[in-house]
């Protein structure tokens, strides 16, 4: 009699399980939509008359296993119904080439925004975002969810980035006095000034300069100077469909000083971008406690600034320990075998905690640089690449990038990236792109110049071709470890099929395939500008 009852409390059960237990509120994506695929419907059907049934005929056990069964189907039809929801989503009937949409004017410099809610952007799941400082100005310190891979196209700079449980290994040469507050343990609280001398510690700061990539890990507070004479100019691209993120796929940046600038005419506000000093909304007496300084120290952080997400600095202000020349000429002057230790090491590289996951990693790595370029041709050009192997930080982003300088007229081989989006920012001259998709339509067939940023969607077919002054462009790719396949040239998915497999599949000769095969046979991914005759 007790295995009916319980059979029967469980077979209640059931009924909700699915929808409570196995899929928790935020746990499992869900297609809005009330109507799953008709064979799911029918699935769930039958494992419910299952389950009713077990209640009167089968133990215990036997109504686990149908409940079992049952969350099963309820997890597939929602998957099936997330899919659903999905697809449409890298769906075009046409690309685009994007320029900025919104520009946000600070006092030391400005921040341009490409639309984040392009369809195009929401297919890669990035957002776009270039960042001019003028000399001697100072970009806030800041931190964001998402991890972010950033290209200096212009000037030179200083980097330093704070990471949380990291030493601070780093003194400046000067020595400053400070006051600190002592409490006593006994008796009224009192307070007293203490005056010391100390040097400056903090975090390594890095040199950059243009045609370095960067990295920015999520949740790692960031600043940048610009100490030299022309403006820094850089060009970044972020993932907000990372695992990283848990707040939503909307690029978000935590400012820990400023605010949003003075709003005009021609400026939209910036408050969309977190552009709010986050020490501000603090209770100033607990945050007083907290650092143990005196309130109006607090208080003077607090104060309303409308000077934006860039500041200017007072002349000799930012005296710091920094990187030498010294060492930005070796970084020159050793090249490509500097490359290839760094290569070395990323390969021997493991998991050894967060000393050095973090603490020591290396954040930047030397892009512009055609004497380590992976495919060089002194008639085609040459393509550089940055992945994890060379950028090992760059396994925690689950981001890459690739230069490539294309000389007049040459042409990039038409491929399909396998495993990602690609996001290409054109960074000089012009030249015709074309991107095709599965379905046999041309989605993009036009001129692209400096400043258009092209996003070219995952499997979708891409060739492109110079102009008479030659085209350069920086591809951001949504993968650490990227691969592509090449549909003509050397070690191309052409050269890979035997040629009766191509004669049959386009009706051709056997002659016609084997000049499809081996007429690029010595060439990787750049062809110079001729094109050999051959008879019909």
């Amino acid at each position: 009699m007790w295995h009916t009852i319980a059979a029967t409390s469980l077979s209640s059960w059931c009924s909700f399980a699915p929808s409570s237990l196995y899929n928790p509120p935020g746990l499992f994506y869900a297609s809005s939509s009330p109507h799953p695929a008709p064979f799911i419907s029918a699935s769930l059907a039958g494992i419910e008359a299952m389950a009713r049934f077990s209640s009167r005929a089968f133990p215990v056990g036997a109504a686990i296993f149908v409940c079992l069964l049952l969350a099963v189907a309820d997890l597939a039809a929602s998957s099936n119904q997330g899919s659903q929801e999905e697809a449409p989503r890298c769906r075009f009937r046409r690309l685009s080439a994007n320029r900025p949409f919104r520009r946000i004017q600070s006092e030391g410099g400005y921040t341009e925004l490409w639309n984040e809610n392009d369809k195009q952007f929401k297919c890669a799941g990035v957002a776009a975002m270039r960042n001019t400082l003028r000399p001697q100005c100072l970009s806030l310190p800041n931190y964001s969810p998402q991890p972010r891979l950033v290209y200096i196209q212009k000037g030179q700079g200083l980097i330093g980035m704070s990471y949380s449980g990291c030493p601070e290994t780093f003194h400046s040469g000067e020595e400053y006095s400070y006051s600190r507050r002592t409490e006593e343990r006994e008796g009224p609280r009192e307070e007293e000034h203490e005056r010391s001398q100390k040097r400056d510690q903090h975090q390594k700061i890095h040199r950059i300069r243009q045609g370095d990539i960067v990295a920015f890990p999520p949740g790692v507070t960031h600043w940048c100077y610009n100490d030299g004479n022309e403006d820094l100019v850089a060009f970044s691209i972020t993932d907000v469909n990372s695992q990283w993120n848990q707040i939503g796929p909307t690029p978000r940046s935590f400012y820990l000083a400023g605010g949003p600038p003075k709003e005009s005419e021609t400026m939209e506000p910036a408050r969309d971008i977190h552009a709010v000093n986050m020490i501000r909304p603090f209770d100033a007496e607990l945050l007083a406690t907290a650092f143990n300084v005196p309130a109006e120290i607090v208080r003077t952080m607090q104060r309303e600034d409308e000077r934006g997400l860039i500041v200017r600095v007072k002349k000799g202000s930012m005296e710091m320990m920094r990187p030498t020349e010294e060492e930005r000429e070796r970084r020159e002057r050793d090249g490509r075998r500097e490359e290839e230790e760094e290569v070395e090491e990323g390969r021997r590289k493991r998991d050894n905690g967060v000393e050095e996951i973090y603490c020591s990693s290396r954040i930047h790595h030397y892009l512009d640089n055609p004497g380590a370029a992976d495919v060089y041709s002194r008639q085609a050009g040459w393509l550089h690449s940055i992945d994890v192997f060379k950028l090992p930080i760059l396994r925690y982003l689950g981001l890459s990038a690739e230069k490539t300088n294309l000389r007049p007229n040459a042409i990039s081989s038409p491929h399909w990236n396998n495993n990602f989006h690609t996001i290409a920012l054109m960074t000089r001259g012009e030249g015709q792109v074309q991107v095709v998709d599965g379905e046999g339509r041309s989605l993009f067939n036009d001129r692209v110049r400096e400043g258009d940023v092209l996003v070219i969607p995952q499997n979708f077919a891409i060739v492109s071709r110079a102009g008479n002054n030659g085209v350069e462009w920086v591809a951001f790719k949504t993968s650490a470890t990227p691969t592509r396949s090449p549909i003509a040239g050397k070690a191309s998915v052409f050269m890979g099929l035997p040629a009766q497999v191509i004669a049959n599949a386009y009706r051709l000769s056997l002659e016609q395939a084997q000049q499809l095969k081996y007429n690029r046979e010595d060439q990787s991914m750049l062809f110079p500008s001729g094109r050999a005759s051959t008879a019909d």
